[in-house]
């Protein structure tokens, strides 16, 4: 909740420019929190005194209320949330770990219309802190979030700030990983459909593939851009084919993506496997169920899942806590590769 100053006296962005912290740590010093290290509540408490900043006693009444309540914010589309395997893994993940504490979950599919709405919620006072287990450079309104409750993301924001918390695999040694295997195995040729340019996941994974690529002495063959679903795997594919020279190997930064690829390959009388080499990325049920089984890297999905929640949970505790957790990927070799 805002904490409104006394009038005439200094404001909240004016105690946080003194202490050289972030807003969101001094609103989290005046209502109590202790999700702050000792050395930013010291800064804190100093330039409020010097300052002599006075928040609104009504609004820190209400914020130091507990709930006992978290909430889960998934910012996509409803279609995109109940179509992809990776929120079912993670949120099993965090669900496991909810459940054996005292904190009960709400889980938001807070899509950009559904913004403003998630936000009120949120700054309510309805809940003691939040996962984020998806997120955008569009999605602003998460900052102010985090203003006011504790918030851990699922993989890296988009702008860290110093008291961020996030657990994230290693996207740019797994996008590394996928497109070295296929260059250890005499392919030239490779391209990537890569994931959004507005996640850092798909970022992350592009560069790990232009890692790779620059290690082998090699340039891209192709890089296209989709969304993490099967129609984007499979409209990339299109433009892919449609640009010429068809790369002999292909790094897809997402199994969904791939299973969108392999359907437009064989619309075109290529046979992915034997025609051409395909990399997935997540490991996910889609992995298997391909044929050919799919060549991905594996992402800990689950573990990942678990990791947000015990953050969030020993914060709420006051308890230390990582800012970063970076988990490690590993390449699981099946036929397509």
């Amino acid at each position: 909740m805002e904490l409104a100053p006394v009038r005439g006296a200094a404001t909240i962005e004016e105690v946080a420019a003194r202490a050289g912290v972030s807003r969101s740590t001094v609103s989290r010093v005046v209502n109590g929190s202790t999700a702050v290290s000792p050395s930013a509540l010291e800064a804190v408490r100093r330039a409020i005194d010097d300052l002599q900043y006075v928040p609104n006693r009504a609004a820190r009444s209400l914020a130091s209320r507990q709930t006992r309540a978290i909430a889960l914010v998934i910012p996509e589309q409803t279609d995109r949330f109940f179509g992809d395997p990776f929120f079912a893994s993670i949120v099993a993940g965090i669900s496991e770990v909810i459940s054996e504490s005292d904190y009960i979950m709400n889980m938001m599919i807070a899509s950009d219309d559904a913004s403003a709405k998630a936000l009120g919620y949120l700054r309510g006072g309805s809940v003691d802190g939040a996962i984020v287990a998806s997120h955008h450079t569009s999605d602003t309104f998460l900052d102010r979030v985090a203003d006011v409750v504790p918030v851990v993301y699922g993989g890296r924001p988009n702008r860290v700030r110093a008291d961020d918390y996030y657990v994230d695999v290693d996207n740019v040694e797994g996008g590394r990983l996928a497109t070295a295997y296929l260059a250890a195995r005499g392919h030239r040729r490779i391209g990537t459909i890569s994931g959004p340019a507005d996640m850092p996941a798909g970022i992350d994974r592009l560069q790990g593939f232009r890692d790779a690529m620059a290690d082998a002495g090699l340039q891209p063959a192709v890089v296209e851009y989709a969304d993490f679903t099967e129609m984007g795997g499979a409209l990339a594919m299109t433009r892919v084919l449609a640009a010429g020279e068809r790369p002999d190997a292909l790094f897809v930064a997402s199994d969904l993506m791939a299973r969108g690829a392999y359907a437009v390959l064989r619309e075109h009388g290529i046979e992915p496997g034997r025609d051409i080499a395909v990399m997935g990325f997540d490991d996910s049920a889609v992995a298997t169920a391909l044929t050919p089984a799919l060549t991905t890297v594996r992402q800990p999905s689950l573990t990942q899942g678990r990791h947000m929640a015990s953050v969030l949970l020993d914060i709420l505790a006051g308890r230390p806590a990582a800012h970063a957790t970076i988990l490690p990927t590993e390449v699981i070799e099946r036929a397509s590769a």
